[in-house]
């Protein structure tokens, strides 16, 4: 077996800059339900990508195993660690609080959610993804859902001061159909979107993508099937011990993503932000203490 303390779906982003055209589609679909898509036999994990299984047993080597059967074990040995001890052994977050306190349970699975998040995150996505945002030559739209509407609202507001053309999208099934008469081609429209998948998101995405706009998608680890039609795509993991699933790693990702458009578009950012700052002083916007 491979002696990398890695995880196999950090070897596959290590080594995504050396891998030929097939080899990143096997790569990709791996990465799609990781881990349980590499548990299948050879056949079934090349099929499933649309790959030949001599593609599969190259991948492997090149990654670091001897074979096949030491990629699954190294595969089993992740499963078996997540079921078996989903709490690091570390000192706990809160000192008086015991290991299994919700307090520090939650906070442990946020953390893992965000190591798991980065590890496998495309730098190159990211950069393209930013780069797009910035370009004011398109129109911008957002879009949330249900839950995930309070992360477009976040992402629109600071859009909107970024840069200019940038409209938040109701998350009312009745009223989007209006937005979609001003998308035009390579118009980007960012969605989020992620279990329970909404239906009439995805009619939105569908008839956006008709429309030529580019789509950017942050999802969660099981993809929403918004997916398909994406450009790009940040699947982010959002398990924690709770009824509802964490929306921190998006978060985390979210602000990230303002940090680098507002360094791409600064020049016109910051008279932006200074026009707005006199608005807010003649509306007395904000309180003064001076």
């Amino acid at each position: 077996m491979s002696k990398s303390t890695s995880t196999v779906a950090e070897l596959l982003q290590n080594n995504a800059d050396h891998l030929t055209r097939a080899e990143r589609q096997l790569s990709q679909s791996l990465l799609v339900n990781y881990p349980v898509s590499g548990l299948g036999s050879i056949t079934a994990v090349a099929k499933s990508a649309g790959v030949s299984t001599p593609t599969v047993a190259r991948l492997v080597k090149k990654i670091g195993f001897s074979g096949f059967p030491d990629f699954q074990a190294a595969l089993r040995n992740e499963v078996e660690a997540t079921i078996s001890d989903p709490i690091a052994k570390h000192d706990t977050w809160a000192g008086q609080a015991p290991n299994e306190h919700i307090v520090n349970k939650f906070t442990e699975a946020v953390i893992e959610n965000i190591r798991h998040s980065l590890g496998q995150l495309d730098i190159e996505t990211f950069d393209q993804t930013c780069k797009m945002l910035a370009d004011t030559s398109r129109s911008l739209f957002v879009v949330g859902g249900r839950i995930t509407r309070s992360l477009a609202d976040y992402f629109f507001l600071h859009m909107q001061v970024l840069r200019k053309d940038v409209t938040h999208i109701q998350a009312i099934s009745n009223a989007w159909p209006h937005y979609l008469l001003d998308i035009k081609k390579d118009d980007v429209i960012v969605i989020f979107d992620v279990r329970r998948y909404e239906t009439s998101t995805l009619r939105l995405a569908e008839m956006a993508a008709e429309a030529g706009a580019k789509i950017v998608l942050f999802t969660d680890q099981w993809h929403s099937p918004i997916a398909k039609l994406a450009d790009h795509t940040f699947s982010l993991k959002i398990v924690v011990p709770s009824a509802w699933d964490s929306s921190v790693t998006m978060m985390l990702l979210v602000e990230t993503i303002i940090a680098d458009v507002q360094t791409r578009t600064w020049p016109e950012t910051r008279q932006r932000m200074e026009e707005l700052e006199v608005m807010f002083d003649r509306t007395k916007f904000f309180r003064k203490f001076t």
